[in-house]
């Protein structure tokens, strides 16, 4: 079949998070119809992750394709850009303080940035509660998006906006995400300035990270006095069962953990102790590098879902681009399919490159901090 004009076309995006929501938005603002499907049965359902740094170059760039940048800058905390770098004894070895007005890369939280995200939009542009099962159809369209409850929907372009075990993935690729070598435990912290005051001046206004070059800690702050702290390890995947433990199991978990990080400094040690709640079990994932695909003019795929990378700052940023860059190719192009190929035609390669670089990424967040690196490496985002 002739590939549809964009304004023409059905075009579904899997996956409300920050990089499916920005490419609605954008496509909307240009007066083309899109729905998003996503799994939660409604936006409130779970907590959304920690916070996020919006970089210049690409997070920001997409705000401002989707004409949300300033109601970002409003909700943004610039005094996030702060970064403390430590040694395991808790020695300060380099500090990044935001200059006044500095804008590289201020904070917000995951659930604040999906909130701007969702309100910009048409009313019910997401349909909640929709859980992909697969897509199929011929490769020129139109294709069928099969979902769990036992409901289908056609779409002449399918867009996998749907994170690290993507299931439109499945329709152009047959890449599975791996274990790198490393997990991360969550830790979360609330009422930080009463209940943690040490902790709060330890880590200052932004994040901290320290690591001894087996082991890591890293403390970010999120917005009304909470904080999260990603204990990171290089563990076997299961490394829970094979310690005789459970998830729910909050006490025996710190109990190990404090023994492993033992020679820490009792400070650092406050990070793995004094958590509010239970720890959540977090292993790192990638895609082979690069992954790359046959062009199809029918699904597409961006952020994780098109290159799961180690958590170093560039997971929603580059999503968020690839948003936009796609959402601006359907405005521009005739057909769907040409929309699709100049899409990957800047973003693959661009992918690939950033993949490659950070591919072993995952030992950086173990390494022992580099004095003369003041520049923060990026956070955790899950």
């Amino acid at each position: 079949m002739n590939s549809p004009t964009p304004a023409n076309a059905r075009i579904s995006i899997i996956g409300a998070g920050p990089g499916g929501l920005t490419c609605a938005r954008i496509l909307q603002q240009h007066g083309i119809p899109v729905t998003v499907y996503d799994r939660d049965p409604d936006a409130d359902s779970r907590n959304q992750g920690g916070s996020l740094d919006l970089h210049e170059e690409d997070g920001q760039l997409a705000l401002r394709e989707a004409g949300l940048l300033e109601e970002f800058f409003a909700l943004a905390r610039f005094e996030g850009q702060e970064m403390r770098r430590m040694d395991s004894a808790g020695r300060v070895l380099a500090h990044h303080l935001p200059d006044e007005g500095e804008r590289v890369s201020p904070e917000i939280d995951r659930g604040q940035l999906r909130d701007l995200l969702l309100r910009s939009l048409a009313a019910g542009t997401v349909q909640w509660g929709h859980t992909l099962e697969s897509v199929s159809g011929p490769a020129d369209g139109p294709r069928t998006l099969t979902f769990t409850d036992g409901t289908a929907a056609e779409a002449d372009l399918v867009i996998g906006a749907d994170g690290a075990f993507s299931r439109v993935r499945a329709a152009v690729s047959p890449a599975t995400p791996r274990y790198v070598g490393v997990g991360f435990l969550e830790a979360w912290f609330d009422d930080m300035d009463d209940a943690h005051p040490e902790l709060s001046e330890l880590v200052g206004r932004g994040s901290a990270h320290a690591a001894d070059g087996e082991r890591g800690l890293f403390a970010q702050r999120n917005s009304g006095g909470h904080m999260r702290v990603y204990i990171m390890r290089r563990v076997p995947v299961d490394w829970l069962a094979a310690n005789g433990l459970r998830p729910e199991d909050t006490e025996g978990i710190r109990a190990h953990l404090l023994r492993e990080y033992a020679a820490w400094s009792p400070r650092l040690r406050q990070m793995i102790s004094d958590n509010d709640g239970a720890y959540v079990d977090r292993p790192l994932f990638a895609l082979p590098v690069p992954h790359t695909w046959e062009h199809s003019p029918s699904v597409t795929l961006l952020g994780d879902a098109a290159h799961l990378m180690p958590p170093l700052g560039v997971g929603v940023n580059l999503a968020m681009l690839d948003a936009a860059e796609l959402a601006l190719a359907l405005v521009d192009s005739s057909t769907i399919d040409d929309a699709v190929r100049s899409y990957e035609k800047s973003m693959l390669p661009r992918s690939a490159e950033t993949a490659q670089m950070l591919e072993h990424g995952a030992e950086f967040l173990l390494a022992v901090p580099d004095p003369d690196d003041v520049e923060p490496f990026g956070h955790a985002q899950h």
